[in-house]
């Protein structure tokens, strides 16, 4: 079995306490999952796949070419979730023109205000990149914090829907993934976090997060493990997606 991503950050007093605190038990996945995706935009991606150092000069947030490898690993996933017919979520930010609302971001970095546009297209850097974008039956909450849940219907959709828990990607892993990890924790759901879908700026912010959360918050997994457990699922769990009154 392949170590896990956060080894090679390790101490050897780490993987000690590690194993004798009993922390990082696997909790497994529960019987009504939702699929989140979140902030997977072109603030967050670029507009085209490049080398991390070259994409932030235009896009302060971006994650450079490790934000694609995770795009193609959530197309994946969404692929299967679909097919199941898994409530798939989204997230993305939202701001004012003038920029009022941008609050506490602006005291931590000092383009804040910048605002991109893709090169020849609509969009601003908000946009969820089109290789995953969202379907006429999926949900996109709009956020200004980094969880998913702080200040939207995202709680609220999710107890619609009836789901139990939550398989999750997107970025950034230290950041607004962790911040919607520990509030989907804090509301009792399980959480599996598929490690090859979340991304981030800094290589051992990633790992050392996926770490941490992985030991207290939820289960980090392989993607194939995601697709196996999709898979598995029965057809029909949520006859009540968005849409669903209006078809046949």
């Amino acid at each position: 079995m392949s170590k896990p991503i956060w080894d090679a950050f390790l101490t050897e007093r780490d993987r000690q306490v590690f194993e004798a605190s009993g922390y990082g038990a696997l909790q497994g996945f529960g019987k009504r999952p939702a699929i989140l995706v979140i902030d997977v935009n072109y603030n967050f991606c670029g507009d085209r796949p490049e080398p991390i150092l070259e994409s932030i000069k235009r896009w302060r947030n971006s994650c450079g070419l490790e934000a694609w490898e995770g795009v193609a690993a959530i197309k994946t996933l969404i692929a299967a979730g679909r097919g199941k017919g898994l409530p798939i979520l989204y997230s993305t930010g939202v701001r004012r023109e003038d920029d009022w609302d941008a609050g506490s971001w602006a005291w931590k970095n000092s383009r804040s205000a910048e605002r991109v546009r893709p090169t020849g297209v609509q969009a601003d850097g908000n946009t969820i990149v089109p290789e995953i974008a969202p379907g006429p039956d999926d949900l996109v909450v709009y956020k200004q914090k980094p969880s998913a849940f702080h200040g939207t219907n995202l709680l609220s959709w999710l107890m619609l829907l009836g789901a139990d828990s939550l398989i999750v990607t997107g970025t950034t892993t230290s950041g607004c993934v962790r911040a919607t990890v520990l509030d989907a924790f804090s509301n009792n759901f399980r959480v599996s976090i598929v490690e090859e879908g979340c991304f981030d700026r800094a290589q051992a912010s990633h790992a050392i997060n996926l770490c941490d959360m992985h030991a207290k918050y939820a289960d980090v997994i392989k993607l194939d493990e995601s697709l196996s457990f999709i898979q598995s699922l029965p057809d029909g769990l949520f006859p009540n997606l968005p849409g669903a009154s209006c078809k046949g």
